[in-house]
């Protein structure tokens, strides 16, 4: 997943994953004096809950002398989680978050000129992602679910998943044990997400079955390797209205982001009065 040059951008959301994660690289960018590490955290516009994860992070990078970069969802899109969440939309709020959130991690891990960008997904992250795209029919993202990427184009930072295989009970004990200051309060926009559902069963077989999660784990790695050697991935191209890397004519997030324009501009709009004429 690294070299000793790398320039690593770690994903840093103020949870007790990332902080792990931006703990536990710190230690080791500091035996390779030619790597570089930084922190972006993702603004994505929640009053009362982002605020306070914001704040945690640049605590954490304090702590810790990594130098930290704060990228919102209003510079980038000129909208907010909070404007988002109340609109009638096909999606849950969580499925725009996803996407738009990917998309300013890789913008915000190219204006820092990182070689790599560092996620925190942990095990349970993957496996709960892994059934989720199956729920949904969308199998072939099983296909981008290892825990390395390439680089397959110049505006694509590629990504890394170093927690991948550890279970989030450990995540969570290593921030316990480390005095790490870590958001626990859940995303208010998030209740009617079927990840939790998701998550609710897994956490309920592993008690009654333990070691199913990296079981389930290690049948998707072995079908994501497998479909990237079956079949050969989509080349990227650049999004005819952003211009970042995507396999279609116009990327996901783009696509997104004129559905919601157009959801908030009709809630937004002033419905006609009509007038019965006097007898």
């Amino acid at each position: 997943m690294l070299s000793p040059r790398d320039t690593v951008a770690v994903a840093l959301s103020g949870g007790k994953d990332s902080v792990a994660l931006l703990r536990i690289l710190t230690k080791l960018e500091r035996r390779f004096p030619l790597a570089r590490l930084v922190a972006l955290t993702v603004d994505e516009g929640i009053a009362g809950y982002r605020n306070e994860a914001v704040s945690i992070s640049k605590e954490a990078c304090y702590q810790l002398d990594i130098e930290h970069t704060v990228i919102t969802f209003e510079e980038l899109y000129g909208i907010t989680m909070d404007e988002v969440a109340p609109l009638e939309n096909e999606l849950q709020p969580c499925s725009y978050c996803g996407v738009l959130r990917r998309k300013a991690l890789n913008e915000g891990a190219k204006r820092l000129g990182a070689s790599k960008l560092a996620t925190a997904h942990n095990l349970d992250d993957e496996v709960q992602t892994a059934l989720l795209n199956i729920m949904h029919g969308d199998v072939d993202r099983i296909a981008r679910a290892l825990p390395a990427t390439a680089k397959t184009h110049d505006k694509f930072i590629p990504r890394i998943k170093p927690l991948a295989e550890v279970p989030e009970r450990e995540t969570t004990l290593y921030a316990y044990a480390t005095g790490s200051q870590f958001q626990s309060v859940p995303c208010p926009h998030g209740d009617n997400a079927l990840r939790g559902d998701i998550r609710a069963m897994l956490n309920r077989l592993e008690q009654k079955h333990a070691g199913v999660k990296h079981t389930i784990y290690g049948s998707i790695e072995r079908l994501s390797r497998g479909t990237v050697l079956a079949e050969e991935q989509p080349g990227l191209r650049e999004c005819t209205m952003c211009g970042d890397p995507t396999p279609n004519e116009v990327c996901e997030a783009c696509v997104m982001l004129t559905t919601l324009r157009k959801n908030m501009a009709a809630s937004h709009a002033v419905p006609s009065v009509q007038v019965s004429p006097s007898d």
